[in-house]
């Protein structure tokens, strides 16, 4: 089963095998790979990440990818990596700068990850903004809405991903050394529970190339 698992990832991630209907995470994932492969800077280079984002804000622009359709009076709350808005009772907006992550293109791996390992908490790109007064960019991306009706029991959460493979590996955080996925900060705001069911509507995830790719 890992190795299944590993194959469709890979597929995924490459861009053979889109996930449901959500073909743009995909497509700017694709581009920003492409531009990777191109780029005279390694990924580890300070100017790296500013370079990735001008050739990103050039693949919105040459595709009209400018968002218009946030109300900001919607405010939700914030966290430090993005500003959630209720769209309506069954969907939000989420405004994300990537900054938890070294590259664009980590951020929208973690898009197409979580929307593979969690379908109930997909997440489908809207747009693109980018904030006046700092000129900050963030990728604006629509979820289903989620109403916990009982707290989480982190307990619960760590039975369910050890029983598909993850290990905790401290506090919230779980790795699988089967794929070389590590997912983080699964604390109990970020996945809920609805039903007894459990939603993990704030993913952060980061892959380990080495062992995803061999």
């Amino acid at each position: 089963m890992p190795n299944t698992i590993k194959y469709e990832l890979r597929n995924v991630l490459s861009g053979k095998n889109p996930i449901g209907s959500e073909n743009a995470i995909q497509a700017i994932a694709n581009y920003l790979r492409r531009s990777q492969e191109t780029s005279a800077l390694a990924q580890t280079d300070k100017h790296f990440k500013t370079e990735e984002t001008k050739s990103l804000i050039a693949y919105i622009e040459k595709n009209k990818l400018w968002t218009k359709t946030l109300n900001f009076e919607d405010y939700l709350s914030q966290g430090a990596e993005q500003r959630v808005y209720i769209k309506d009772g069954k969907t939000v907006y989420k405004l994300n700068d990537s900054i938890y992550y070294a590259t664009w293109l980590d951020y929208f791996n973690n898009l197409q990850l979580n929307n593979y390992f969690f379908p109930d908490t997909a997440y489908y790109l809207k747009g693109f903004y980018k904030q006046a007064d700092n000129n900050t960019l963030y990728a604006l991306v629509e979820q289903p809405f989620v109403k916990a009706t009982t707290p989480t029991n982190l307990k619960h959460v760590k039975l369910f991903l050890q029983n598909n493979g993850f290990i905790n590996t401290k506090n919230n955080d779980y790795y699988n050394p089967d794929l070389g996925i590590i997912i983080e900060d699964l604390h109990d705001e970020n996945v809920l529970t609805k039903d007894g069911m459990l939603y993990f509507i704030d993913t952060v995830f980061y892959i380990k190339p080495e062992i995803l790719w061999k």
